[in-house]
């Protein structure tokens, strides 16, 4: 199990300080979540805090583009370090082309399912992904719970990735991830874990991060 801490719960005051504990403690991926206020009811990170972490981070970088019209701006974040980048069907008309871009670019395709979002949307596409993200909690904000109906749809996608043998296919879950639904997602085969409050407001980030990981054995 991979371990992705989302900026987004971090202390932004203190941003450095804290990729930097996640980094000390076993993360394995970094998670940035772009938000601009029009797809989501959020604005988050941009590109100079995106350029700004690339300095300074040199774990992967999982950039979450929850943005209208994602083509406006792969290339950018491609740029400025993102190894994946992770995109939604109804942000853009032009999802062909996006993952295109992305990997012509060099970077690593994924799609997201928002937990109303059926699987059927992205079947097409996943022979040519290399990351399917199930949001199990509704894009824009952090700490909300975990939406339990979503396992049904990964429960589907494992099915369709064995059946088609899609090994280089990664699963990854974002929303409400705590040890206890880090299992549930381990029981449904997921590879990577987006956890934001969980393991930034930890007492002991090391532990916190151990502990989702051993939920894999």
């Amino acid at each position: 199990m991979l371990i992705a801490p989302s900026i987004l719960a971090a202390d932004f005051g203190y941003l450095k300080n804290e990729i930097d504990k996640v980094i000390n403690a076993g993360a394995d991926l970094l998670h940035i979540d772009i938000m601009d206020g029009q797809f989501v009811p959020n604005i988050s990170l941009g590109i100079p805090v995106m350029e700004a972490i690339n300095t300074y981070a040199d774990l992967p970088k999982d950039v979450h583009l929850m943005i209208k019209n994602p083509e406006n701006f792969i290339v950018k974040f491609i740029d400025l370090g993102a190894d994946y980048i992770t995109i939604h069907p109804e942000a853009t008309n032009q999802l062909e082309y996006c993952l295109e871009l992305i990997k012509n670019n060099g970077a690593k395709a994924g799609i997201a399912l928002n937990p109303e979002t059926s699987l059927d949307v992205v079947l097409p596409y996943l022979p040519k992904i290399d990351l399917l993200l199930f949001m199990t909690i509704n894009p824009g904000f952090g700490g909300q719970k975990f939406i339990h109906s979503v396992v049904e749809k990964m429960k589907e996608a494992n099915r369709y990735r064995e059946l088609h043998k899609l090994d280089h296919l990664l699963f990854e879950v974002d929303g409400g991830i705590n040890e206890h639904t880090a299992k549930i997602c381990a029981e449904n085969k997921i590879d990577i874990l987006v956890s934001g409050s969980t393991i930034f407001d930890s007492n002991d980030i090391e532990k916190t991060i151990e502990n989702l990981k051993k939920t894999n054995c």
